[in-house]
């Protein structure tokens, strides 16, 4: 099996619960000066969740909430997205457990998927998410 169908069968054996809603009012109402557009796109699948624009730069964001363990639930069409786009694109991940925002490079999508939230983040703390997306040129 390829990495892709491994991928898929892990994704079919439980449904993504999507409870992202309300980290996305959080991170829209704690970003103000990022203007960012929602993207609920069922015809691209794997998107990404948000569409972030700020110093003249475009830059996309999935949207993740972890509430137990380590584990990182992703689309395979997720995957693939992030494989293809790997040049500003993020994941935003709420990790309920440990009380934290952890942002990740786009291009760490197969770490995240083997590691989860062993992974070292880019930044741990929605402030420190802040500066990071802040400094994008």
């Amino acid at each position: 099996l390829t990495h892709l169908d491994s991928y898929i069968l892990i994704y079919k054996q439980k449904p993504i619960v999507k409870n992202e809603s309300k980290f996305w009012q959080y991170v829209k109402k704690n970003t103000p000066n990022i203007k960012w557009t929602r993207i609920e796109n069922s015809a691209a699948l794997g998107t990404p969740d948000l569409l972030g624009y700020l110093n003249n730069n475009f830059f996309t964001v999935e949207l993740k909430v972890v509430k137990s363990g380590n584990k990182i639930r992703f689309s395979p069409h997720q995957i693939s997205f992030h494989i293809r786009h790997p040049v500003n694109t993020y994941i935003l991940i709420n990790d309920v457990v440990r009380g934290r925002v952890c942002l990740y490079f786009g291009s760490k999508i197969d770490n995240l998927v083997k590691n989860g939230l062993k992974t070292k983040p880019e930044a741990e703390t929605l402030e420190d998410c802040k500066k990071f997306l802040n400094n994008l040129n």
